[in-house]
């Protein structure tokens, strides 16, 4: 099959070309606009990210296209009723990170629990005294794991294995899977009261858009931590701020911060150098990041060798199944 791969990053091209091998390739940095989409207009397997705007108007100069494989879990760059309409099959990467981004997520946990981070910006002043470094041991202590999908699931597997208690919310219960991993589901409002460490995995929307607020962070236990890899907007900055000044909250760990709405997607960090500089503009000038019991990293949860590797396998998987004529990952308008 002509297949056209469009976004291509280092790494990328070595990969697609030693597992796509038999196939026609074709290769390019750029993104699919008006202006590249002619690149592609014989082929009939079209790769992209999401950087990629692929409009009726774009699509339609790819009159033999049969597959559109995005390497991304998001799909709303592709005008998908156009697809359905001219009989193109569109398929995505549903999931690639979940183990990635709760390992993550325990990374800060770890760091601030033990003040690892001020214990090594001492050192490489050789500075070497102990005094206001003492962390507090994991074992014993309450997390509440605000949803429990497929990254909050991976979470509590971690926590329990540090002999931890375990609180969950989410408005789906999986009784079972409560009963197996040994943890119990609680309202956010009890999570709040009882847990030592708060840790978010919910996607942000209308219902959780400023989940963590004013009105509900003074219930947090005295002294507690917060963590989210989640999305910046699920918390309330103002009301994170006067949680860490008042001491209701003794540390935050942060790999997303409000105001990161610019990004589209993980990934796009990796891919798009504008995206970043803008990242690194709202990261500079945003006051959590003056605090000494705030770490903060550029949204890399999700960044490991691993993850990027099961999007690119995923990808090389959705074709395959296309074209045994049982295809997967399908989405549809």
């Amino acid at each position: 099959m002509k297949i056209a791969i469009f976004d291509v990053q280092a790494g990328e091209k070595k990969y697609f070309t030693k597992h796509l091998a038999g196939h026609e390739l074709f290769f390019t940095r750029n993104k699919v606009d008006e202006t590249t989409a002619p690149l592609a207009k014989d082929c009939q397997v079209l790769m992209v990210f999401i950087t990629s705007k692929l409009t009726s108007k774009v699509l339609a100069t790819m009159p033999k296209l049969k597959l559109i494989i995005t390497r991304s879990t998001g799909f709303d760059h592709i005008d998908l009723e156009y697809c359905e309409r001219q009989g193109i099959m569109v398929t995505n990467v549903p999931s690639y990170g979940e183990n990635t981004v709760a390992e993550h997520a325990f990374a800060l946990i770890l760091t601030l629990s033990r003040n690892i981070h001020k214990s090594y910006l001492r050192t490489t002043r050789e500075d070497y005294r102990i005094e206001g470094l003492k962390g507090f041991d994991l074992r014993g202590k309450t997390i509440g794991v605000v949803g429990a999908g497929k990254i909050g699931l991976h979470l509590i597997k971690m926590a329990r294995g540090f002999d931890m208690q375990v609180l969950t919310y989410d408005v789906n219960r999986n009784d079972f899977l409560a009963d197996v991993l040994g943890f119990k589901y609680v309202s956010l409002e009890e999570l709040l009261r009882r847990s030592d460490i708060i840790s978010l995995h919910v996607p942000e929307n209308k219902f959780t858009h400023h989940l963590i607020n004013r009105q509900n962070i003074g219930l947090i236990k005295k002294g507690a931590l917060l963590i989210n890899t989640a999305r910046g907007g699920i918390v309330e900055t103002e009301a994170l701020i006067e949680a860490l000044d008042k001491k209701i909250l003794s540390g935050a760990g942060l790999d997303v911060i409000e105001g990161e709405n610019l990004i589209m997607e993980e990934k796009q960090l990796a891919y798009d150098k504008e995206t970043a500089k803008e990242m690194m503009s709202l990261v500079k000038n945003h006051i959590l990041l003056s605090k000494d019991n705030v770490i903060f990293t550029p949204h890399i949860a999700f960044y490991s060798e691993e993850a990027v590797e099961r999007i690119m396998e995923v990808s090389v998987e959705n074709l395959q199944a296309f074209i045994n004529g049982q295809p997967q990952n399908i989405v549809k308008a």
